[in-house]
């Protein structure tokens, strides 16, 4: 499957997508787009961004083409082996999960807009963009430049729709090593950057993350960062690479580079935590429907919680710093949902339903923030064994992250229990399967920081470190 995209016109947000697909058998032949993306587990229909779709044999010669769902369509290809599908594609959403243009800027996440044929997502694709303004060119892809055309190459449709693109001649570039591997940090925006303090926080807390797994799986890694012009705070984790946005892009760097430690922390955990280490039900990731799983409280609560965790570790932040990072987790938890009826388990499974809106009141919790309070209190319990988390992740990385094995909840507390080298049972069915307050246990595993739980102004929940008080 190859794809090339481009603009009929330099002021229009619709970009022109021509994918083809070789090699096909039998008609009609069925073309899929993508109803989801990793990493935000909820259906997007990002079919609703197409219009003017047409499809033709590789000489030109037009084929019926119909839809047959909301995001497939049926292409009579006529004894064809090869064909083109012609669309256009609406590209102005400003998050990290969306696609942006205009004129001297391009953000494309394949999985929005690039179609597939599902029994072809193991081949390897080819994306060609054309656009003017390519200067630089960010992305975890091999790519080559000629002229204002840019070819990427990804080894299957998995890794090109996991590859988010940024395209400019206005994006600052930054290298570190670490490890033996390059590390890139790309930022798009008006902002000024103090390279010398931020190459080395990033090169601290990306050791500190290497030294609990032992390795890192992939070659290079690109944190990829656009300042937007509002308020705003989002991050996409991806197999060798992140993209995040913040803004607003006017602000002074100090006033935003705790969030965006957190953020680049948080993301690049990721590598080890969902895209290797992954539930069973994600692998591979079905891009038609639901993949329902309830583990999530692994994937995201644990990865929340070591974010802030290793840069603490790591002398990134200051113990203050971190006390307040921990705070703001405990009162989004503790102020709004832990009187909430479902279990962590739960949860996890109905992020497809409602787990990025409000919801109803005292229905749900978050897999982020009761799962990082989760994962703090299995530490405490771990430690009465003299072991932790950093044993717990080793585990799971060299039993499923290394070669690529899912997991399911029933491996997740066997791991858990191996570690602790005695019964879980009360830990699982309290705080993973049951709905009872967290309050009791939580301050007792913050003791492994001398930091305490205390009623503030207005009965709001603080956190203060004991040493200080």
């Amino acid at each position: 499957m190859n794809y090339k995209i481009w603009r009929n016109n330099n002021n229009s947000k619709y970009l022109t997508i021509e994918a083809t697909f070789l090699n096909l058998h039998k008609s009609p032949q069925s073309i899929h787009l993508p109803a989801w993306r990793p990493g935000r587990y909820e259906i997007q229909n990002f079919a609703k961004y197409i219009k003017n779709i047409k499809a033709s044999s590789e000489s030109g010669e037009p084929l019926a083409i119909k839809k047959t769902l909301k995001d497939v369509w049926e292409v009579d290809i006529q004894g064809h082996k090869n064909i083109k599908v012609q669309y256009e594609f609406y590209a102005d959403i400003q998050n990290a999960g969306g696609s942006f243009v205009n004129t001297d800027f391009l953000y494309l996440n394949p999985i929005n807009c690039c179609m597939y044929i599902e029994n072809k997502q193991e081949e390897v694709c080819n994306i060609e963009i054309e656009f003017e303004q390519n200067k630089d060119v960010a992305c975890g892809l091999v790519h080559i430049k000629n002229g204002r055309s840019t070819l990427l190459k990804a080894s299957t449709y998995h890794d090109l729709v996991d590859s988010p693109i940024m395209i400019s001649s206005k994006i600052q570039h930054k290298t570190y090593l670490c490890d033996g591997h390059t590390f890139h940090i790309w930022i798009k925006g008006k902002i000024e950057v103090p390279w010398e303090k931020v190459l080395v926080d990033f090169e601290k807390f990306t050791q500190e993350q290497i030294n609990i797994f032992g390795e890192f799986p992939e070659k290079d890694y690109h944190f990829m960062l656009w300042m937007l012009p509002n308020a705003y705070y989002h991050g996409v984790e991806h197999k060798n690479s992140t993209m995040m946005t913040i803004g607003p892009d006017g602000q002074n760097f100090d006033d935003m580079y705790t969030e965006l430690l957190g953020l680049a922390s948080h993301e690049l955990f990721h590598v080890w935590n969902v895209k290797n280490i992954r539930p069973l039900e994600l692998l591979p990731y079905d891009y038609a429907k639901e993949n329902y799983f309830n583990t999530c409280f692994v994937v995201e609560g644990l990865t929340t919680f070591y974010g802030d965790w290793v840069l603490f570790r790591s002398g990134v932040y200051s113990k203050k710093e971190y006390l307040n990072e921990l705070e703001t987790t405990f009162r989004r938890h503790f102020g709004n949902s832990d009187s909430s009826s479902q279990s962590l388990l739960e949860s996890s499974y109905d992020l497809w339903l409602d787990g990025y809106e409000a919801g109803v009141p005292n229905r749900k919790v978050s897999v982020y923030f009761k799962g990082a309070i989760a994962g703090l209190i299995l530490h405490h319990v771990l430690q009465s064994s003299n072991k932790g988390l950093d044993d717990l992740m080793k585990m799971l990385w060299l039993k499923f992250g290394k070669p690529y094995k899912g997991y399911t909840y029933q491996d997740y507390q066997k791991c858990c229990e191996e570690i602790a080298d005695v019964s879980l049972d009360a830990y699982f069915k309290t705080v993973i399967e049951g709905n009872i307050s967290l309050k009791i246990l939580a301050e007792e595993a913050l003791k492994i920081f001398n930091f305490e739980m205390k009623d503030g102004v207005n009965g709001q929940l603080t956190l203060i470190d004991r040493e200080e008080n």
